[in-house]
């Protein structure tokens, strides 16, 4: 903090030996110590309470932001929640749900695409004895 070596406390001492004098050096020496440990217990408990309203102001900013998060999540789940809430709604009313794209047209004639089921069997293999009835093949 100051820059003092033992060469200028050794003055300073000198030059308070001959003004103070010899009796009254002790008690001056010892006020000066006791004034010294208050200057710097006061500057600790400065530093100490600037530190925590530092690390106050980052919890609050952090505070702040992890509520603005949950916010935006709340309103984004609300929002999907009412979509499908509408949707069901919809679809338990009978009414046909809000489309993006225009349906396909589908003449009232015509029937659907017939679809084959999936064979539970497995698929024959073609094989060169396959002229052959089922019972003679080995």
């Amino acid at each position: 903090m100051f820059d003092i070596g033992f060469s200028e406390l050794v003055v300073i001492g000198v030059v308070a030996l001959i003004v103070i004098g010899p009796e009254r050096l002790p008690r001056v020496a010892r006020t000066i110590g006791i004034l010294a440990g208050r200057l710097q217990r006061y500057v600790a408990d400065v530093k100490a309470d600037i530190n925590r309203e530092v690390e106050l102001d980052e919890l609050r900013k952090m505070r702040d932001s992890v509520q603005q998060a949950a916010t935006d999540i709340k309103s984004s789940f609300d929002a999907e929640v009412s979509k499908t809430e509408d949707g069901l709604n919809r679809a338990i009313e009978g009414k046909p749900e809000k489309e993006t794209e225009p349906p396909e047209t589908i003449a009232p004639d015509a029937k659907p695409p017939e679809t084959n089921p999936p064979s539970t069997e497995p698929a024959a293999l073609p094989s060169a004895d396959a002229s052959k009835p089922a019972e003679t093949r080995t």
